[in-house]
């Protein structure tokens, strides 16, 4: 299950870090519906609001199917036909979908078959291992490239900064019986993660690459059964443990996804690559996380059991975040 997500760039440049072409090869940015809602988190859980991605057709009949929009939607589907005013009187949970189930449940199935279909985007989402003291999180997310920077230059049209993991997702549009405003909400479609990694039994279905994302959002063109396809388990992911002050969804600071090291204090508030990790990761929220290429354990059940390596986790993010982290011009000290 999916059940927490981090999204910390700002409105703009998030939708910056979204670029893609559409049907005739131009290059685009997604216009933002309602940007004045979306709220930047470093720890997003079911009910509150996220951002995602859609066609544009879902709100303009007459549009290019191939043009994206960014609206902040609600976590946890409310289906159109539910009858009740108020949608926290639902039964049961929507914030996850199973794949192997999304065409059987009523809850999601009109939606699907409707093309309701949406990217959910975080810059990672955490998970939790049990351990002989307790459940240990992890931060997941996209292995990030060699050219991320530091800073975008000013009137740089192409970004170069996080690169934010994409998930496949139903949205589904829902109106009080009473009438209203309309309410928008979404479900992260899962699939079985137990083969590769022993501690998850189900993670979000993760869209790799921007031809996957095209195929699943454009309904259109693309056919049920075909973009159905596309939900499968990925191994291109890397992830690090971070503290367990994540575990309280009322705690939103970079602490949430700043590596650790096991075996240590798990906050290491003390050493000076903790401190300048996390200046870096305060000042994140309108410039771009910026990360080097990093060598981090792939998404394998073999690194859960074996051994610790010479380098952790942990170490490496350091060591970028130490000297990558700050600008150039202006190094913190620590």
């Amino acid at each position: 299950m999916c059940g927490r997500t981090a999204c910390s760039l700002g409105a703009d440049n998030l939708r910056r870090a979204c670029a893609y072409r559409d049907s005739r090869g131009r290059q685009r940015q997604p216009e933002w519906i309602r940007a004045e809602r979306y709220r930047p988190s470093y720890n997003k859980g079911p009910q509150s609001s996220g951002p995602v991605l859609l066609s544009r057709r879902h709100l303009q009949q007459d549009a290019d199917s191939s043009e994206r929009v960014l609206m902040d939607m609600r976590w946890g589907l409310v289906p159109s036909w539910f009858k009740k005013d108020d949608p926290s009187k639902m039964q049961f949970n929507t914030s996850n979908c199973r794949s192997d189930t999304m065409l059987k449940k009523s809850s999601y199935k009109g939606a699907l078959l409707q093309g309701k279909r949406c990217v959910v985007l975080a810059d990672g989402f955490y998970e939790w291992q049990q351990q002989s003291g307790g459940k240990q999180p992890y931060f997941i997310y996209f292995p990030q490239t060699k050219d991320a920077v530091a800073e975008e230059k000013e009137g740089e049209e192409e970004w170069r900064g996080w690169r934010l993991l994409t998930m496949a997702g139903i949205f589904d549009c829902w109106e009080p019986p009473a009438g209203g405003e309309m309410l928008y909400t979404y479900t992260i479609i899962t699939v079985d993660a137990s083969k590769d990694v022993s501690f998850i039994h189900h993670m979000p279905a993760i869209l790799d690459g921007d031809e996957a994302i095209r195929k699943w959002l454009d309904f259109a063109e693309v056919p049920t059964q075909e973009a159905v396809k596309l939900i499968q388990p990925t191994e291109n992911i890397v992830f690090h443990p971070v503290s367990t002050f994540v575990n309280s969804v009322r705690n939103n600071a970079p602490q949430c996804l700043a590596p650790i090291e096991l075996g240590a204090k798990k906050e290491a508030e003390a050493t000076p690559s903790s401190k300048t990790m996390l200046g870096w990761l305060k000042n994140s929220q309108e410039g771009s996380p910026q990360k080097k290429e990093n060598d981090l354990p792939r998404w394998t059940s073999q690194f859960i059991h074996s051994p610790s390596p010479k380098k952790t986790s942990a170490d490496i993010l350091q060591q970028w975040l130490g000297k990558e982290g700050q600008p150039a011009a202006k190094k913190r000290k620590a």
